[in-house]
């Protein structure tokens, strides 16, 4: 058994060392990233899109996230497993807000949760983290509230929101945070929070000076091709092996080569040729 990576371990890298955070949605891609030594791991309700296929994460609940969670948890050994709590499971009260994230804990057997949100939802931090459930921030563009935004765009581009987003990061960090993703801010405000704030920056489209990057597993293996954000890069193209492989298979049912002698079972003759005197003695 590896020695699981805990929340106390993650804050302590700050200023030492980048962290590396993968979304996982199913036990293979959860050994796949685990093997691969990444630190976290985010059960995201990206599942909503990259998975479900639909067209935001608005479209998931508490039942799909814990079930995608528990798939995740019990393929990662090593790695923090965090899990993404979806639209509307925290915030209508904090008696919601502890009895889903704990659900998390509890049921998922996940390490901690993220939410998303500034200062509005710093009630819920407090009260989560006072219940023992460890918490992962989330500022900038914060996909459940993109109807807000007007869409998915960058946050932060004025003097007025970069003061705000600055705000809501110590904001998070004081109700007790272990970490906060910024996603889709200008670099240089990243930048300026990731020195102002106590507790590890995890990036997404935030430039290269915080303390860590994620990214959405499925981008990074090009296994997503609705569209690819700017601020992903694509370390392989499975998609296209994949299909490719998949045509063969296609081609060689229809042609007869597949299975072939070497996938197939075989029985005695002798068992055979009883079959075929019962057959006659009928």
């Amino acid at each position: 058994m590896k020695k699981r990576i805990t929340v106390p371990d993650i804050m302590a890298t700050k200023g030492k060392r980048k962290l590396t955070e993968l979304t996982a949605y199913d036990y293979p891609t959860a050994l796949w990233v685990d093997q691969s030594g990444i630190d976290m791991i985010l059960v995201g309700d990206s599942l909503a899109m990259v998975v479900l296929g639909h067209e935001d994460t608005l479209s998931v609940g508490m039942a799909e996230m814990l079930h995608h969670t528990r798939a995740v948890s019990r393929g990662a050994e090593r790695a923090l497993v965090i899990a993404d709590m979806p639209f509307m499971s925290y915030q209508a009260s904090l008696e919601q807000a502890i009895l889903n994230a704990g659900l998390f804990l509890k049921e998922g057997r996940a390490q901690a949760v993220k939410l998303e949100g500034g200062r509005r939802v710093v009630p819920q931090i407090k009260a989560m983290v006072e219940a023992g459930i460890p918490v992962q921030g989330h500022l900038g563009l914060t996909p459940q509230s993109a109807a807000q935004f007007g869409g998915f765009k960058v946050q932060g581009k004025t003097a007025e929101a970069a003061k705000i987003l600055i705000e809501d990061a110590q904001a998070l960090a004081d109700a007790g945070c272990f970490s906060i993703v910024l996603e889709a801010i200008p670099s240089s405000i990243a930048a300026m929070i990731t020195e102002a704030v106590p507790i590890p920056i995890i990036g997404i489209g935030a430039g290269p000076n915080c303390d860590g990057q994620v990214l959405v597993v499925h981008d990074v293996l090009g296994l997503y091709e609705r569209f690819t954000p700017k601020f992903v890069k694509q370390y392989a193209n499975l998609g296209e092996p994949i299909r490719q492989a998949l045509i063969k298979y296609k081609e060689e049912v229809e042609s007869g080569t597949f299975p072939g002698p070497e996938h197939t079972f075989s029985m005695d003759e002798k068992e055979i040729s009883k079959l075929g005197s019962a057959q006659d003695k009928k």
